[in-house]
């Protein structure tokens, strides 16, 4: 049976919903690490069918925090590069932009390297000032300050 664009648009929306409560669990046990990883990687998929280019650089931010938070920076790495591309490719704005340059920040830390660390805190917070809705932007500046912990 195939999916309508509709239903793979709440698959998605429903999967993505998911990583995040995974995300905000304090412990998580390695069976839920790995479901945090197959459900961010499956909604990726969902909007791959029924987003744009905005839900797809969503997807892959996702993706490479639930890296970032399993402490692998490569894998985290992989996929920030991957939205870096989708960045170029479509000229994301706003809080999209700006969640571009957090992703790589918080893979280059995780990697020890703190000078492309810094120079893409220094890109987001750039981009972040330019964030028009108020609530988004200090959302995305406690983000910012949870890297640094």
């Amino acid at each position: 049976m195939s999916l309508t664009v509709d239903q793979h648009r709440q698959e998605a929306i429903e999967l993505f919903n998911k990583t995040w409560e995974l995300l905000e669990l304090q412990e998580k046990s390695s069976e839920q690490q790995l479901e945090m990883i197959r459900v961010a990687q499956a909604s990726r998929y969902h909007w791959g069918i029924a987003g744009d280019y905005k839900n797809w650089s969503r997807g892959e931010w996702l993706i490479s925090r639930v890296y970032a938070e399993l402490g692998d920076g490569e894998s985290a790495l992989k996929y920030a590069l991957v939205n870096e591309k989708l960045h170029t490719d479509y000229g994301l704005e706003d809080y999209d932009a700006a969640f571009v340059h957090e992703a790589l920040a918080r893979s280059y830390s995780i990697l020890n390297k703190q000078d492309l660390k810094e120079f893409h805190l220094g890109k987001a917070r750039g981009l972040a000032q330019g964030i028009d809705n108020q609530e988004d932007r200090e959302y995305f500046f406690n983000e910012l300050e949870r890297l640094n912990e």
